[in-house]
């Protein structure tokens, strides 16, 4: 989904159904025109900070926490602690109601934590909400 230029939203999600859904809510409410999704914590990494991560930065993270290879907190911490990633927003949305995982992500610097809900009309429109708050109610600096 992403071209590599203009990325409004990155997806990092490694259960495609919770993928699918997430997409879904996003598209039906025309909230970000470019979407990447990326499957586990090496690849949000290597896609964000490696030699070829995007011209310009994302607008929003939507990260889960439980992911394959490096788990959700460590990228968090990542992203915070490079100067280039700093200021994005991340939304850790995740199944974890483990409240030493909530304490953890404020504690790295996460903007806000969302449980997922199990059932498929509050899941769609959760993301809905995240996406209409972010993209289009908050305020963020010009990009450079």
């Amino acid at each position: 989904m992403g071209n590599g230029n203009e990325v409004d939203i990155i997806l990092v999600e490694d259960n495609r159904d919770d993928e699918e859904l997430a997409l879904l809510a996003l598209q039906q409410n025309n909230l970000g025109n470019e979407i990447t999704v990326l499957r586990d914590g090496a690849e949000a990494l290597e896609y964000l900070l490696g030699p070829n991560r995007p011209l310009t930065q994302p607008r929003l993270i939507l990260l889960d926490l439980k992911l394959p290879k490096i788990d959700g907190l460590e990228v968090l911490r990542r992203l915070k602690l490079d100067e280039r990633t700093r200021a994005i927003p991340v939304v850790m949305l995740t199944s974890s109601r483990e409240e030493r995982d909530l304490v953890e992500s404020y504690r790295l610097g996460v903007n806000s934590y969302i449980v997922k809900p199990v059932d498929f009309d509050q899941f769609l429109q959760s993301v809905r909400q995240i996406g209409m708050y972010w993209l289009v109610l908050n305020e963020q600096p010009s990009k450079e």
